[in-house]
């Protein structure tokens, strides 16, 4: 037995070290992705000089160079806020993603299962049919309205939910699925009352997502959210291990079912309604990513939440690379090249791994 329990404990200090190597690997990855990013765009900027223009910046640095002055105006105002936003708000569509195909014990679960799209579109619409004029902190009346919707439509679902005092986890699904076709249907009636072609077209573009509107308030609020509930959702990251179980062997595991499903559907609500008010309806991120991550790496959320964070940040950073692309000077939403990008990769994952029980 002593052998058994020594041999146990390398294994275990192993484990921890290969995923602990992984994440790192995926971290520097990451970075070398965000400073290829800033160089793409209408006009190209070579990654090293992007990289010096950052470090002269950063690190306080004398660097000289022959870049053109404009360019650290467009890295360090432009570029680089948007190539940050892109990456946090690819980072909590994959950990909200992960979260909900936890609790649901469903690998199409999404995001935007439970109304957070829908709600955020129908407060967007709202904002941009009747051409509200507010602002709150440097947010406008669009991303204001959204969030508001998205967190309003997800709490609504909650409620409709509840019975007899718990929360079943297929009733959340139906609710989700019924209030986010009463909402959808709701955006586009308001979408065809338009009078104004523009805007109408304005609604479509946001419901497609992009992050042409990026900016340093938008990053840097994206950013405290996502580490808020990015730490509560990986803090819990054991309990959604045990809950693939059913509930009642979580129960008997000392598993406080009903308080852990609540925590974590509001801080992946949370961090899904941030991201969509600031950039609009991002689509398969939060589908494809953590899926792919579970294929590849394995089922344990102690590391599918932050590998698949990393793996969402750079997949939506690359995507919104190729919108800026593809079409030069013109720009795609985003939400267009995350599906023609990650569907057929998803396909190639199903059709290598066939098992795929959960």
């Amino acid at each position: 037995m002593n052998a058994t329990k020594h041999d146990a404990q390398p294994a275990t200090a192993g484990w921890h070290n290969r995923r602990a190597s992984l994440l790192l690997a995926g971290s520097a990855i990451t970075v070398l992705f965000a400073v290829m990013a800033i160089g793409w765009g209408s006009f190209r900027i070579p990654a090293a000089d992007a990289a010096a223009i950052l470090w002269k910046r950063v690190g306080g640095m004398e660097i000289s160079g022959n870049w053109p002055a404009s360019w650290e105006t467009v890295i360090l105002d432009i570029r680089l806020p948007r190539v940050i936003l892109a990456a946090l708000v690819g980072a909590a569509l994959a950990a909200a993603g992960a979260v909900y195909q936890g609790l649901f014990r469903n690998p199409l679960a999404d995001p935007y299962l439970i109304g957070v799209s829908s709600g955020a579109g129908l407060g967007a619409t709202i904002a941009i049919a009747f051409g509200l004029q507010l602002g709150w902190s440097g947010l406008g009346a669009v991303s204001l309205l959204a969030f508001g919707g998205a967190l309003s439509s997800t709490t609504l679902v909650y409620l409709l939910s509840r019975v007899g005092g718990r929360t079943s986890v297929a009733t959340l699904l139906l609710a989700g699925i019924a209030l986010s076709s009463l909402l959808s249907a709701m955006t586009t009636f308001l979408m065809f009352r338009a009078q104004d072609a523009f805007r109408t077209v304005h609604v479509m573009g946001w419901l497609m997502g992009s992050f042409a509107l990026a900016n340093w308030t938008k990053a840097v609020l994206m950013a405290v959210v996502l580490a808020l509930g990015g730490a509560v959702i990986w803090s819990h990251g054991h309990r959604l291990n045990v809950l693939q179980l059913d509930e009642e062997q979580a129960h008997q595991l000392g598993i406080p079912v009903a308080w852990t499903q609540l925590v974590l559907i509001v801080a992946a609500s949370l961090i899904t309604a941030t991201a969509v008010s600031v950039s609009g309806v991002v689509g398969f991120v939060g589908l494809i990513v953590p899926h792919a991550v579970r294929l590849v790496w394995g089922p344990d959320f102690r590391f599918l939440i932050p590998m698949g964070a990393l793996c969402g940040a750079m997949f939506t950073m690359m995507a919104d690379g190729l919108a800026r692309t593809l079409l030069s000077p013109s720009e795609l939403p985003v939400g267009v090249v995350t599906a023609f990008c990650g569907a057929p990769f998803f396909l190639y994952l199903l059709r290598r791994r066939r098992n795929l029980a959960w």
